[in-house]
């Protein structure tokens, strides 16, 4: 009976970047029925949908450290670097992240820019 009231919606987490709903049953670092699994920052998780097993379950996002936005892990709202942090945070601290992550945001601009219809569906 714990396990059925564990897998309840304790609201409704939105990205405050691309609007992304889904409604989440636990808020923290160590999801419910893990037995040894801590995240890395608060995160937002709900129960796996598409597996039976209790102990699946998904992240949803998390808090920018810079700004506090409630964003999602999708690669075009958040990037983690030791903490979440949105991409306009991103952006406005470039010169404060690595070389590596630097590249890779190129990388991201370069690739959204030449799949264009990509972010309209991601959204659907």
């Amino acid at each position: 009976m714990d396990s059925h009231k564990e897998a309840q919606p304790k609201g409704e987490f939105e990205c405050q970047l691309c609007g992304l709903t889904a409604p989440y049953s636990y808020y923290g670092q160590k999801p419910p029925n893990t037995h040894s699994v801590v995240l890395l920052e608060e995160s937002y998780v709900m129960k796996d949908p598409f597996v039976p097993d209790k102990d699946k379950f998904l992240i949803l996002g998390s808090q920018c450290t810079l700004c506090n936005r409630r964003v999602c892990v999708g690669t075009e709202c958040s990037l983690f670097y030791s903490k979440r942090f949105c991409l306009p945070c991103v952006n406005e601290n470039l010169q404060g992240f690595p070389l590596e992550i630097r590249q890779d945001l190129d990388k991201r601009k370069s690739h959204s820019k030449s799949h264009p219809s990509k972010k309209a569906d991601a959204r659907t």
